[in-house]
């Protein structure tokens, strides 16, 4: 904008001057004459560059103050900020100073200075309706005379102008790289245009901010990346330490669960932490970490199995199979009706946020750890995704010692079978000790606390091996015949001629099974018949104190361990046939002989063989 300006005044007198002679000297020296307005054009051109080599110094201080503060400011960018408006305001003359920062698709107020009232926290969206929205977006210098009255080109400033009562405005992008990162401006509350020198120097200014910027974003993403490399680095250690625990205890669980609470707890940055294993429809705590109240522990430290209930958090990651992020307990539906558990986990321990993730075989539960804190403080994504893994871990360490079990209780199973299939090479003449070894090794091997074996005679089953029964109950079973009915495991087996499995005799509807039952402390009962060419011969019976069901597995070891009685029998029988057929050979004449080798072996009646046995021991 041109200024115009208009100067006054008289016309000037005509004076006339009386004509003066003087002589001139030959050879006289010449003293040049200077005008007065040469002196004053000469005075003024001075003064200009004196002006300016002082605004040129004074620009250099403000840049290199504003350099030194950057230097000494790497860490922090806002007291860089603060310098570079201040000095903006100084040394452009301005009446107030704001730079913005764009922040998404906003651009947000990041430092002011000056007496102009506006908003703190200042944010609105990058439109041409105002100055910064039109600096960001062309990415060149605005120069707005007087705002007020620029309300069809810029609507927004203009309204903001008269509300806050600014007038001239000015200002540059924050440009890096040729892309747009914020802007500065400065406004006047008169209308007094900025000179093209002040609105360079507003760009100089900018480019510092910039500098400041920069350096403070390459600074946090080395932070960053500095951070991600040491969580990366404890999290591959902490890794490392529970498969080295795995590894190093191969028979045993609680050592690997102990050390993945102990590291979740620590990397999640959790104040407690507790691992579920699922059991039928409920849950039993297998590990703790941290210092939680005993009123919420104790009733979980006996390895009691809890049902959750479909409130509960622990069996919502149970339904879900996916984590379940509460940032605070105390408005979770479940508490607010009033769960026990969870009324327990926050009244009791404490608790506010809770962290729970599924523990999963494919896509099987196998159980749920869950984190917690006693502050509000909502867990990150990367904190999630770290308990994720170490649930991955203990499904692991489960795997591994389910695999190693069944290893074992594989080979148990083809020892105990050796063994038994040896003692019946080596004690052919000795079927007590054959079946000893029997009902001992299906014992052992099924896990029942008692077994037993009874044979037919005379219609009547009779004890003939036990193990695990005390002298007083042997001795009861030595004297009780056991007919083939209803009332006992052995006369249903019998009957059904097949494994009979009665998960609690004390719940059966027969009566007398039931006080049997009572009276030898016996809860789940096991009964396989001993079969020779599809007829029962005895029976093998295995008992358990508690309720707890037989496997399918132990149940076919326990049908193996029935047909080798079987065969230990049945061997028995055959040598007892032909040691009678010789003894006839021997004392009988010869016709006798002839008609007895023309009739069939005669079949061992098993009534004749209990009748050799000796009572079980």
């Amino acid at each position: 904008m041109r200024r115009r300006s208009i100067a006054g005044g008289g016309k000037a007198a005509k004076t006339r001057r009386r004509k003066t002679v003087t002589l001139k000297r030959r050879n006289a020296p010449k003293t040049p004459r200077q005008s007065g307005s040469s002196a004053a054009s000469s005075e003024t051109e001075v003064a200009r560059l004196r002006r300016e080599r002082d605004e040129a110094l004074e620009q250099q201080r403000a840049a290199a103050e504003v350099l030194k503060i950057i230097s000494a400011s790497r860490t922090e960018l806002q007291p860089v900020l603060e310098v570079v408006v201040r000095s903006a305001a100084r040394y452009c003359k301005a009446d107030d100073v704001t730079l913005f920062e764009l922040d998404g698709q906003e651009l947000r107020e990041a430092a002011h200075w000056g007496a102009v009232p506006h908003l703190e926290g200042l944010r609105f969206p990058c439109t041409r309706g105002t100055v910064a929205g039109r600096l960001f977006l062309e990415r060149k210098p605005v120069h707005v005379i007087d705002i007020q009255a620029e309300a069809k080109d810029f609507p927004e400033g203009s309204a903001l102008a008269k509300r806050f009562g600014h007038r001239t405005i000015a200002g540059v992008p924050l440009l890096r790289e040729g892309v747009a990162v914020g802007t500065l401006q400065i406004r006047r509350t008169e209308v007094n245009p900025f000179t093209d020198k002040q609105i360079a120097l507003l760009g100089t200014f900018a480019a510092q901010a910039v500098i400041a910027i920069e350096n403070a974003r390459l600074l946090s993403e080395l932070r960053q990346r500095t951070t991600d490399l040491g969580e990366a680095l404890e999290q591959q250690t902490a890794t490392a330490d529970v498969l080295h625990i795995i590894s190093t205890s191969p028979g045993e669980l609680q050592p690997v669960f102990d050390a993945i609470m102990a590291n979740a707890v620590r990397l999640c940055e959790a104040s407690y932490g507790a691992m579920w294993l699922r059991e039928g429809d409920g849950y039993r705590n297998v590990a703790f970490h941290g210092v939680l109240a005993e009123a919420y522990t104790g009733q979980w430290r006996s390895g009691m199995v809890t049902r959750a209930g479909v409130d509960a958090p622990v069996d919502r990651v149970g339904q879900s199979r996916k984590p379940v992020h509460l940032a605070d307990i105390r408005t979770d539906r479940s508490y607010l009706d009033g769960h026990p558990l969870v009324v327990s986990a926050v009244d009791a321990a404490g608790i506010r946020t809770y962290l729970g993730v599924p523990m999963l075989k494919a896509d099987e539960l196998v159980g749920v750890i869950s984190i917690y804190r006693k502050e509000v403080r909502p867990f990150t994504d990367k904190q999630i995704d770290l308990l994720t893994n170490f649930a991955a871990q203990a499904v692991i360490a489960i795997e591994n010692m389910r695999l190693l079990n069944e290893l074992r209780q594989s080979l148990q199973q083809q020892t105990a079978t050796a063994d038994v299939l040896k003692t019946i090479s080596r004690s052919t003449f000795d079927l007590q000790t054959v079946l000893d070894t029997l009902v001992q090794s299906a014992a052992q091997l099924c896990h029942a606390d008692r077994s037993a074996i009874r044979l037919a005679k005379d219609g009547l089953y009779y004890n003939v091996a036990s193990h695990g029964y005390s002298a007083e109950h042997k001795a009861r079973m030595e004297r009780e015949q056991l007919k083939a009915d209803r009332n006992s495991i052995v006369g249903r087996t019998l009957l059904d001629g097949k494994s009979t499995h009665v998960i609690d005799s004390q719940a059966d509807p027969n009566p007398e099974l039931v006080n049997r039952s009572r009276s030898g402390n016996v809860r789940t009962l096991l009964g396989v018949p001993l079969q020779r060419e599809g007829t029962p011969i005895g029976v093998l019976l295995l008992q358990r104190a508690i309720v707890q069901p037989f496997t399918d597995k132990e149940i076919a070891l326990a049908e193996t361990f029935a047909n080798q009685a079987v065969i230990a029998i049945e061997n028995v029988r055959l040598f007892e046939a032909e040691q009678l057929s010789v003894t006839r050979c021997r004392t009988e004449p010869a016709p006798v002989r002839q008609a007895g080798r023309s009739s069939r072996v005669p079949r061992h009646d098993t009534a004749r063989g209990p009748s050799r046995l000796r009572p079980s021991s």
